[in-house]
């Protein structure tokens, strides 16, 4: 059975399917304080399956912002880019960070106020590659009359560097379990500051927080945490991306048994892909055409059976080994 997880309460956190293993008291020598133990298992539970995307060239063509912030400054979108990189390279700053600061700077040059609503309101003009907005619907179809094992759960997460607030407004975002991208602190100051940026590197930290299931911003993931009680093992993610920003999530990915796909937009070069694929970066790569049918959707299922057949042979090794 495949379960969704599409709601978020107040803080944008995805709610959450089942409650953490109770505590129950450890006896201890005398004098020492009881530390908390976990249940037993009560069955095999690691049947959560992870897909976990970047957005610009990924879900969408364009990055996120070439479809309303600039056009509304009237600004030219490959003028933009380049002065990012110049100022970035003579400030020696990191480029996340300079974007986010000169949108804004030249949004105040030009007396337009873009608060948090008017962000979230310009993402409904993201557009998305063919078959993006059916595509999580049928992955979960699929996977629910694939699966052996019941419980198996499908989870979708994005982890990109551009704009939480217009990823919001995308039609696509109650399908996400979590959203980790860049966002502003609106009421910092009299020009929104960047609270949080997510670089290039900066991204496999969110891969381990889904791996740990530390999804909450305000934990740290810096604890050791064996194998064993990680709830979404890296054999059961896959990491979908389209160029070198993704590359150490992706090397990150393989390493860890983990699985990649890379893709390009249809019609046009796939040289990165094919330079990705032949590095071992990923393990297939494909036109980022979401429907059903294609290439892509293909390739992610062998993927999706690999998986769902190793967690069927491990289910049925832990019934084994307790002689269930």
């Amino acid at each position: 059975m495949v379960e969704r997880v599409t709601g978020r309460d107040r803080s944008g956190q995805a709610d959450r399917d089942g409650a953490g293993t109770a505590s129950v008291p450890k006896r201890v020598a005398k004098g020492k304080p009881a530390a908390p133990a976990k249940a037993a298992k009560s069955g095999f539970d690691k049947k959560t399956i992870a897909m976990v995307y970047d957005f610009d060239g990924t879900l969408s063509p364009k990055p996120m912002q070439e479809y309303s912030f600039l056009p509304k400054l009237g600004i030219d979108p490959k003028e933009f880019w380049a002065e990012c990189g110049r100022v970035a390279k003579a400030e020696r700053a990191d480029p996340l960070i300079t974007y986010m600061h000169l949108m804004y700077k030249k949004a105040k040059e030009r007396g337009i106020r873009i608060d948090r609503a008017d962000l979230v309101a310009q993402g409904r003009a993201v557009e998305l590659f063919q078959g993006v907005t059916e595509w999580f619907g049928e992955i979960e179809a699929y996977v629910k009359i694939r699966a052996e094992s019941h419980g198996v759960t499908l989870k979708h997460y994005l982890v990109s560097s551009g704009l939480t607030e217009i990823v919001e407004g995308t039609s696509i975002y109650p399908h996400f379990a979590n959203v980790f991208a860049s966002e502003y602190w609106f009421d910092a100051y009299d020009l929104p500051f960047p609270k949080r940026v997510i670089t290039d590197t900066g991204k496999t930290q969110y891969l381990f927080r889904i791996n740990k299931g530390i999804e909450d911003l305000g934990e740290s993931i810096n604890s050791h945490m064996p194998e064993a009680e990680r709830p979404i093992p890296f054999s059961n993610m896959i990491y979908f991306g389209d160029g070198d920003t993704d590359v150490p999530s992706m090397a990150l990915m393989r390493k860890s048994g983990g699985h990649a796909i890379a893709v390009h937009t249809p019609g046009k070069s796939r040289a990165k892909c094919v330079d990705l694929f032949k590095a071992g970066r990923c393990d297939f790569f494909a036109p980022a055409d979401y429907r059903r049918g294609s290439d892509l959707f293909k390739r992610t299922c062998l993927l999706l059976d690999r998986m769902l057949a190793d967690i069927r042979v491990q289910e049925e090794m832990w019934k084994v080994a307790r002689g269930v």
